[in-house]
């Protein structure tokens, strides 16, 4: 199982959700944990018989909530100790440095740094990265309104001396709203993760984001998994 970190102040729990939807699509078995302080899946993703942890099924996706660790959701699935769990990828939703260092995201294939340029989501983010033990190379993912240069050379600015390591080479930028947060609600109330009537500008962010994970070299299935995606009503 590979894990991948999603990390920040920012809400990203949606964000998360639609990126594990394009894996599960690809074929892969996806873990989604929410370990953050709002613990936001719970109230988002449907689930019969909430408890204080659990882990539920949603279209094909495993999500997790109010587990402190990995051997707190073994358990709770029954997995025998030293056998390994059956998920090709975890997404780990983190929003402080203790989250970060029970569930091992320092040892995780990626690592994002999810932030919109409010102060607040950037300082605490950094406040966050900071309190790790270790630097820790980040991939930014950008909510941006209008997707200005200075806006990253602000980030860049503002996290001089601190524990990111940024990959200056890959960055994605959201846009802030073209209409997605209107979409996103409305398969809240349903239930459900349809991309159709998303943004452009949101869809490309997503399969650029599941390809980074998933590899270059699996692109023609990303592309298959959008289509299929693309005619879910």
């Amino acid at each position: 199982m590979e894990t991948v970190g999603f990390i920040g102040s920012y809400d990203k729990t949606d964000l998360i959700i639609y990126v594990a939807k394009v894996l599960t699509t690809v074929g892969k078995k996806v873990l989604v944990i929410d370990n953050t302080i709002t613990q936001k899946a719970k109230y988002i993703v449907p689930v019969i018989n909430p408890t204080k942890a659990y882990v539920t099924e949603f279209e094909g996706i495993d999500v997790s909530v109010g587990f402190s660790n990995f051997e707190e959701i073994r358990k709770f699935l029954g997995i025998p100790e030293g056998k390994d769990f059956e998920y090709d990828y975890c997404l780990i939703d983190v929003d402080s440095n203790e989250n970060f260092e029970t569930f091992h995201v320092d040892n995780s294939k990626r690592n994002y740094f999810v932030t919109s340029f409010d102060l607040y989501s950037l300082k605490r983010g950094l406040e966050i990265i900071n309190d790790f033990k270790e630097p820790v190379k980040l991939t930014k993912i950008l909510y941006s309104k209008d997707i200005l240069k200075e806006e990253d050379d602000y980030l860049n600015y503002v996290s001089l001396g601190s524990k990111a390591i940024w990959n200056e080479d890959y960055r994605v930028y959201i846009p802030f709203d073209n209409g997605d947060q209107s979409v996103i609600f409305e398969n809240q109330r349903v239930s459900k993760i349809g991309i159709r009537k998303l943004s452009n500008l949101f869809k490309d962010s997503l399969y650029y984001i599941a390809l980074d994970i998933l590899g270059e070299d699996k692109e023609s299935e990303v592309k298959r998994a959008f289509k299929i995606l693309e005619k879910e009503v």
